[in-house]
């Protein structure tokens, strides 16, 4: 006789996950709503290690309402690839779930009205590190923070109310799509990612020792 092995933890995070963008997808207030085709809340493993946030879904994301199916999410894919990750080893959201029409930047009151749905991800997932994707998100928690100079550096700070403390920025994969040498910058700072995590778990160690 068999026995099936079921990992439980894994299980109940995406009940979790399941029961809070259904609790978003009609309770967000964000105005995008009206002119979007659908909410685009977040998608990957809820056991992740790292949760990457992106600025808010395009055209292809609003139609599939999945995020980063376009062509940065195809980049994205790439770039997983240099650190021999898969989409599926992580979890990708965005701090708005709605498409802002014409694909411009979201507006701050959009994004105060998707940030509990976003807090409630990371609640559920707590991942050992948060990846900006783009200065919108990065700014969506350190507004002072100017992208050109944060990229590709550790980032160290508590957050009420959250298990993650360490945050790593990136330019967005969309802008380096249109721009060589921005593409050679964010592949050398996904390359970083795997001694952050290393970095991470040293830190964690010497806190707990």
């Amino acid at each position: 006789m068999a026995f099936v092995c079921y990992n439980f933890h894994s299980m109940d995070k995406r009940i979790e996950l399941d029961k809070l963008h259904k609790k978003w997808k009609e309770e967000c207030s964000c105005e995008l709503k009206k002119t979007a085709i659908q909410a685009v809340p977040g998608d990957g493993n809820s056991q992740a290690d790292i949760v990457f946030i992106g600025e808010a879904p395009g055209k292809s994301e609003d139609e599939q309402g999945r995020p980063f199916v376009g062509a940065a999410g195809k980049f994205l894919a790439e770039m997983l690839s240099l650190i021999n990750l898969k989409r599926e080893d992580i979890y990708i959201t965005n701090i708005v779930k709605y498409r802002p029409p014409g694909n411009r930047d979201p507006l701050p009151d959009e994004k105060a009205s998707c940030r509990e749905w976003l807090l409630g991800e990371i609640k559920i997932i707590k991942p050992k590190l948060i990846v900006f994707l783009g200065r919108h998100a990065m700014n969506n928690f350190f507004p002072e923070l100017k992208i050109s100079s944060a990229h590709g550096k550790l980032l160290i700070k508590p957050f009420k109310g959250m298990a993650t403390k360490y945050f790593f920025p990136l330019y967005h994969p969309a802008a380096a799509l249109y721009d060589g040498s921005m593409r050679e910058t964010l592949k050398d700072d996904f390359r970083k990612i795997p001694k952050v995590l290393m970095e991470i778990e040293k830190r964690e160690k010497e806190a707990k020792s």
